[in-house]
């Protein structure tokens, strides 16, 4: 035998699996060659060592080694010039180099340095979740999880790019061949194995990394707006004693579904706190006054924070700190008692309020203490998003701020839940990693960081439609989680019960179109169906809908009428920056109504800017949503998401310009194929705190 342990250079795609022995490597290298029509190499050592046995009933000893390894070598070489396309290894000198070390506590040299350069686009590391089989040279089944964490952390260690796989054979080779698949795709496109078992370890296909790639280059397509939506032209207007009729009705409806509020909660508080950390980075105060570096600056909210200082609700525990580190607090000059105040404030050693999820934050001051966020969107359960004595109240958060959500809730659930006589169930998730997004430079090639992996970074608010889609509920409030009040509760809870109560009636019209459509419809009941559709959904047939057949006519309908519905809240537009309603077409010339952002129309065009600016109303994320159709069963809402939409948004990396991909937005986008209701409510039910300041205005301060 030529004792060589180079491996031959090839474009042929090698797959090794690797793990301890009867972890089904043989049967799925076997499996692999036959669905790829190509060649496997066997595990060399098999036929070596039985052959010894059988001769003189010899086991494997060191010795044995740097032959094995050399036949290996050889063996591997070999098929290597019949392959097609792809290459699977039952085995190679890594295990060989594993076993080794295992068993004699030695490596030669040669074998250990032909294992780290030998190259496979792919190690498959089998798992130990199948039986293990005796026969004539396999070792003992006892103490197989050890040797297993052998095998893994040698990959990690020699930094091999290496999937795991589980299951029986059928469930691993069809993960196998998913995997391959995507992985030769990957290669076609200029990426790594070790870019790829990044994507993959983040549950992310690989034709999503080339859609946001084609997003990249080709940019999202923007929305083409028709009008604004304005009261009685798409935005339903009610009355107070209409409102009051809606919310009675919820009221006495309300017994008969699972209520649910879904409060996306993930982000933390740095865009509240963004000019306060400016300015502590900018700011030297052996060099310059505040209020020099304000008028440098220009800075009006810096001057803002100061003025109003003390009627944050976090003054006082602030200053009290403030005087416990320093004694002499109070013979400081002012400029020095704000700027310590600022700099405790944001002090990731004391109050770290801008790394901290804004759901956790001191908004409110009362009488006999501060409320979160969490305390009020608590109450706001108890008052109108409960039935049955039950409320469900579901958080997206960050993973590591779960513990703060967990720790403030329990504070204050039972002081929120008896005087009510509500039990409140409250549930987490996290952003699904699936969603994110890979990062790219402004000439479009892939952005790595300093060790050479990839960036993702997460795919917005949208990606949160899958967490809505995970809901068990019949009626789920959305709201995001800095808009609340400090008073008028009972008012806040009148519009969204109306919202509510809207929601159900439009639902209880649409199931009863539904089941007619699946019993005895008639001719008379489309023109009808088509009147509905158009006055309260502002759906319109296409302009060849008449010279469809009647049961054409009645499959159209049924697909319009069959979607999950959205009630949504639009308050007055005073400039706050975000999404409106409007009436847009799309691609087949379809007209609808969406809410839609201002990065998604083309303000290089003057008409369409003009719609823009002509618009009257705002969208505060005041949601109410129906999930389930007539036969109270949920839709995949998956399936309702308009994926020709999304953002290129802008970021830095280490100084340089980035792009990312977002998501459509989830009350645009996500929810584009919704049927929608837009209703006018008054500006009291919009009171977000985007930055600190916000905390100042009225609807955040105490009576």
């Amino acid at each position: 035998m030529e004792k060589d342990l180079r491996q031959q250079k090839t474009t042929i795609i090698k797959i090794a699996l690797f793990g301890p022995e009867s972890t089904g490597k043989t049967t799925l290298a076997k499996q692999l060659a036959d669905y790829y029509e190509t060649k496997w190499v066997p595990e060399f050592a098999r036929d070596y060592l039985q052959e010894k046995w059988e001769v003189n009933k010899h086991i494997c000893v060191a010795d044995d080694m740097m032959p094995i390894a050399y036949g290996q070598t050889a063996l591997e070489n070999e098929k290597l010039q019949t392959a097609n396309k792809y290459l699977f290894c039952d085995t190679n000198l890594m295990v060989t180099k594993v076993f080794s070390e295992m068993y004699y506590g030695f490596c030669d040299p040669l074998l250990n340095e032909a294992a780290l350069k030998h190259e496979y686009d792919l190690f498959f590391l089998t798992d130990i979740d199948v039986p293990w089989e005796k026969d004539d040279i396999r070792d003992t089944p006892e103490g197989r999880e050890t040797v297993f964490s052998v095998f893994k952390q040698t990959l990690i260690d020699t930094k091999k790019p290496f999937i795991t796989l589980s299951g029986d054979k059928e469930c691993r080779l069809k993960k196998a061949v998913s995997i391959i698949n995507d992985l030769a795709l990957a290669k076609e496109n200029g990426f790594s194995s070790e870019d790829f078992v990044q994507v993959h370890n983040r549950g992310i296909s690989f034709d999503t990394i080339l859609k946001q790639l084609k997003n990249f280059e080709k940019g999202i397509a923007k929305s083409n707006l028709i009008r604004p939506a304005t009261i009685n032209d798409g935005i339903l207007s009610l009355s107070q004693n209409e409102f009051q009729e809606k919310a009675l009705f919820f009221d006495n409806q309300k017994d008969q579904f699972k209520i649910k509020k879904f409060v996306p909660a993930s982000g933390a508080a740095t865009r509240m706190y963004k000019f306060l950390t400016a300015f502590l980075n900018d700011f030297d105060i052996t060099k310059e006054t505040i209020n020099a570096y304000i008028n440098r600056k220009n800075d009006k909210e810096l001057a803002i924070f100061i003025v109003g200082m003390e009627k944050f609700p976090f003054f006082k525990t602030v200053d009290k700190k403030l005087r416990e580190i320093y004694p002499d607090f109070e013979s400081l000059e002012r400029d020095y008692k704000n700027y310590y105040f600022i700099k405790l404030l944001l002090s990731p050693e004391h109050f770290n309020s801008a790394n901290k999820p804004k759901a956790v934050l001191p908004f409110h001051l009362y009488k006999t203490h501060i409320a979160n966020p969490i305390e009020e969107h608590l109450n706001e359960c108890v008052h109108y998003a409960s039935s049955k004595n039950v409320s469900h109240l579901h958080f997206t958060v960050s993973e590591i701020h779960q513990d703060l959500f967990e720790k403030a809730v329990l504070e204050v659930k039972d002081k929120i839940e008896k005087p009510a006589g509500i039990d409140i169930n409250i549930g987490y998730s996290y952003q699904n990693k699936s969603t994110d997004s890979i990062t790219i430079d402004t000439n479009n090639k892939l952005v790595k960081d300093k060790n050479g992996n990839l960036i993702f970074r997460p795919g917005g608010h949208g990606a949160l439609i899958e967490n809505l889609n995970n809901l068990d509920a019949d009626i789920i409030f959305i709201k995001n989680i800095d808009n609340v009040i400090q008073n008028h509760i009972d008012e806040i809870s009148l519009y969204k019960k109306g919202l509510a109560g809207v929601l159900i009636e439009m639902q209880q019209k649409v199931f009863k179109y539904l089941r007619l459509i699946d019993g005895d419809i008639q001719q008379d009941d489309i023109a009808e169906i088509v009147n509905f559709l158009q006055q309260e959904f502002n759906v319109e047939t296409t302009n060849d809908f008449s010279k469809f057949t009647f049961e054409n006519k009645i499959s159209k309908l049924k697909e319009l009428l069959h979607r999950p519905i959205r009630v949504c809240g639009m308050v007055k537009n005073e400039g706050e920056p975000g999404g409106g309603p409007f009436w847009i077409t799309n691609k087949e010339g379809i007209k609808s109504l969406q809410i839609v952002e201002t990065s998604q129309v083309d303000l290089e065009d003057k008409k369409q800017k003009k719609i823009l600016s002509e618009a009257t109303h705002f969208n505060p994320v005041d949601l109410v949503c129906g999930t389930k159709d007539y036969k109270n069963k949920k839709f995949d809402l998956l399936q309702y998401v308009d994926q020709e939409t999304g953002f290129i948004v802008e970021k830095s990396v280490d100084g340089k310009a980035v792009k990312n991909y977002e998501l459509p937005g989830l009350w645009n986008g996500s929810m584009a194929n919704w049927l929608t209701v837009f209703v006018a409510v008054p500006l009291i039910t919009f009171n977000p705190v985007k930055t600190v300041n916000d905390l100042l205005k009225a609807a955040h301060q105490p009576q």
